[in-house]
């Protein structure tokens, strides 16, 4: 199945500039909130709306960690329930790693992808890090334990590819 994320191209610019901005020092997130259409051979999802964090939204955050506060992730939870959404969440690497989820960021995935599966009623969610170099995604579309690969992400007119190396090293 073809997996895409549609983007307005001024969102999609927007929402780099605060994960990436000039000089990073710290990792930043952002939320996509979703409306997703499945035919029998594709799954898109349409951007709705963007919510980007600030330092309040977090309990830690640094240059190669952040974890959101319990009033954070309840209230985009919330929105997204609200919405009748799906959830993709964005962050950041800002040291010079490559486009890809570290080892920490699959065991939290491994975590916290099936609470919120359950409590977005089984709708598909993605994880998306991007780094200097390029952008990795992950998305669950039918199961919350294995994710599968994003095949595109449209920003506008433009075509961009994930690495989908973290798929690859998914254990």
């Amino acid at each position: 199945m073809k997996t895409r994320l549609l983007l307005p191209a001024d969102a999609h610019d927007r929402l780099l500039r605060h994960l990436l901005p000039e000089r990073a020092r710290c990792e930043e997130a952002a939320f996509i909130f979703a409306r997703t259409e499945k035919t029998p051979t594709e799954l898109t999802f349409h951007f709705v709306e963007s919510q980007s964090l600030t330092p309040g939204d977090f309990v830690v955050r640094r240059a190669d960690f952040l974890e959101l506060t319990d009033a954070t992730r309840a209230a985009v939870i919330k929105r997204a329930h609200d919405l009748g959404t799906s959830l993709i969440e964005l962050h950041s690497h800002v040291g010079p790693w490559r486009a890809a989820f570290s080892y920490s960021d699959i065991a939290g995935l491994k975590d916290i992808v099936p609470h919120l599966w359950w409590r977005l009623r089984g709708r598909p969610y993605a994880a998306i890090v991007v780094a200097r170099d390029g952008f990795d995604a992950l998305v669950w579309t039918d199961n919350p334990h294995q994710p599968t690969a994003l095949d595109e992400l449209l920003a506008g007119e433009r075509v961009l590819r994930p690495t989908n190396s973290s798929l690859e090293d998914w254990p």
